[in-house]
């Protein structure tokens, strides 16, 4: 099978050097836990690899997104202006995910796929039905188009839960979930594998720093406690 590479240090080792190619993986935690930042670390070291990536941003706006980038050297809007990656905003009350995915990624040829945040899609529905309906649409159409892709989706803090809706990490055939912890005065970041279809991955959770350079995951597992 072949692997492609999260570009996240340390990541790969954890999960037999990288991602199965064309899979989903579901990235999750409560705010401020790396999200963004391990999602364009992942779409730019696609770029240093030479493949092209999409960024679809469902609330964030795509320059502030561009503008974080820059503090860790990832000048999206060069390769931008290359047509080599697009990061673009949708209303996703007004668009059609699925068919938008296609035009986003044939458009450009990706290999690579950002949809941020998954969360924001299921605030109008009913059910939970409903919402696993149109994220198996969307899973399907990425499929399709032979991308590998991460979907972010929000928990609430505190929350024991791995996704806002609780149906999101059933369809992906990955789970990672990011997560703060506070000890004392300190605060210290964690990476958990819980789900990697067709992966001997390692179990437990492992330190995570976000350095200048990008997020960086520890390879000996966390002792402590984590809820």
């Amino acid at each position: 099978m072949r692997r492609i590479s999260t570009g996240v240090f340390g990541l790969d080792k954890l999960i037999q050097g990288g991602l199965p190619e064309n899979s989903i993986t579901l990235l999750t935690g409560s705010a401020g836990t790396g999200k963004t930042i391990f999602s364009c670390q992942f779409l730019w070291h696609g770029l240093q690899k030479g493949e092209r990536g999409v960024y679809i941003t469902l609330e964030e706006e795509p320059d502030d997104i561009k503008e974080d980038a820059l503090q860790f050297g990832w000048d999206f809007e060069s390769f931008e202006k290359k047509g080599l990656f697009k990061i673009t905003y949708h209303d996703p009350a007004q668009i059609s995910i699925a068919s938008t995915i296609i035009d986003e990624v044939k458009r450009i040829e990706a290999k690579r796929l950002v949809i941020d945040s998954v969360s924001i899609m299921g605030l109008n529905m009913e059910s939970p039905s409903k919402i696993r309906k149109l994220l198996l649409n969307i899973i399907n159409t990425i499929k399709r188009v032979n991308c590998t892709a991460i979907l972010t989706s929000e928990i609430e803090e505190g929350s024991n839960r791995l996704s806002r809706f609780g149906v999101e990490e059933f369809v992906a055939d990955g789970v990672i979930k990011l997560q703060f912890i506070g000890i004392g005065a300190q605060s210290f970041g964690n990476l958990q594998i819980r789900k990697m279809r067709r992966t001997e991955h390692r179990k437990g959770w492992f330190p995570m720093e976000i350095t200048p350079k990008g997020i960086e995951i520890g390879k000996e597992e966390v002792s402590v406690l984590l809820k």
